[in-house]
């Protein structure tokens, strides 16, 4: 096997190890997948500015997300259908996670149950929640994150509706995948990842069979699943979920200033700058682009997390000196599950923290902490020889 240097490498592997359905359903956006390329390709467009002569020893990336200790400020986002990239992709994502010091969030969409990660962690985790129609199998599951010793809930806003997503309908996406003669052609090319398969018992929705009232097998979820995203969803039900929660909690999905206000007055600890890796809204902003904006909207009123698009240490330094507080990758990691497991994922942290630290140190600071948008050069500054 080639040298692993990126997250570029990651993919690659996991493009040759992962079904195809799978890959697709991490490694794509919706429509035209436009925002999904501007997330990635928007950070290219920053530059930094070099620092010399300045004393780069006792360097450190520790920093805090809502008042936790992180070894770097970079968190593993919730991701559905992580346990399909590698069989118990969860609980070796937490793993990874936990030994390197940085926060995992478990999708409610997760394959892995919440009580399947905390029975093999020692350290609390954070949840993501999706709003459902079903109050009552909502309430139930924020009583059993808080059951699980969860830390922080990750409430997401941007999925009332789901966008459409081209690959996921051409590949008939499924947990686990359907009989049909091109996934079993292409399962036979998946050795590795059939034998993981085989030697598990989590193969489906964790957190919803035989949770969610009517939900006793796979026959019947996708149907239930569907119904179930609630469009109605207000701020009203914000407040609902913070009262019967009573921790830490984090909204996700803010995109417009104005929403971030209304975040602030919600009173959660923190909002996370995020267009959903580009898979709800085509034609969206990239969430770098529209970071400073609501950084600037808040100020130090709430604590400004985001993700989309990183895929090494120099994002995570770009977007930390544009104002935001913690990041999130999620493809990222993914990539590493996918292609080597537990493993993977320890490599694409470890990868992306020695690409901040280094990029850190050329731009003249020691501490992460201390980065800010002087170590950025304006777009209006950058020579550009097609304007002369």
């Amino acid at each position: 096997m080639a040298k692993i240097t990126c997250i570029e490498d990651l993919r690659v592997l996991a493009e040759r190890r992962v079904p195809r359905m799978f890959y697709d359903y991490a490694d794509s956006g919706s429509w035209t997948e436009s925002t999904y390329r501007n997330n990635a390709s928007d950070f290219a467009r920053i530059r930094l500015r070099q620092k010399v002569a300045v004393n780069m020893e006792g360097r450190s990336t520790a920093s805090q997300m809502i008042g936790q200790d992180v070894a770097m400020p970079v968190a593993l986002a919730p991701t559905g259908l992580t346990g399909m990239q590698c069989a118990d992709g969860e609980i070796k994502a937490a793993k990874a996670a936990e030994k390197f010091g940085v926060p995992f969030t478990l999708s409610t969409m997760s394959i892995c149950s919440i009580e399947d990660v905390a029975e093999n962690t020692s350290v609390p985790f954070w949840f993501q929640l999706y709003v459902m129609r079903d109050k009552e199998y909502l309430g139930n599951l924020i009583d059993r994150a808080k059951a699980a010793g969860c830390s922080a809930l990750v409430l997401t806003l941007d999925l009332q509706i789901i966008g459409h997503r081209f690959k996921d309908t051409k590949n008939g996406l499924s947990a686990p995948p359907k009989p049909t003669l091109k996934n079993i052609i292409n399962l036979s090319t998946k050795w590795r990842w059939g034998l993981g398969m085989l030697g598990t018992k989590r193969r489906s929705f964790g957190n919803i069979v035989g949770h969610a009232k009517g939900v006793k097998s796979v026959s019947n979820l996708a149907e239930w699943t569907n119904a179930q995203f609630d469009p109605a969803l207000s701020w009203d039900d914000v407040q609902w979920i913070k009262d019967r929660w009573a921790g830490k909690l984090i909204i996700k999905g803010i995109l417009d200033a104005d929403d971030a206000r209304l975040a602030v007055k919600s009173g959660a600890d923190a909002i996370i700058v995020s267009n959903h890796g580009g898979r709800q809204l085509d034609g969206a902003l990239s969430t770098i682009e529209i970071l400073p904006e609501i950084v600037d909207a808040v100020g130090d009123q709430i604590e400004v997390h985001m993700d989309g698009g990183i895929t090494s240490g120099q994002d995570v330094l770009k977007a930390l000196a544009l104002g935001a507080k913690g990041t999130y990758i999620g493809r990222a990691f993914l990539y590493g599950l996918g292609a080597m497991g537990e493993q993977g994922v320890t490599k694409a942290l470890e990868m992306i923290h020695h690409e901040l630290d280094l990029t850190m140190a050329f731009c003249g600071h020691r501490k992460v902490t201390e980065l800010s948008r002087d170590n950025l050069i304006p777009a209006d500054k950058v020579f550009n020889p097609y304007l002369g």
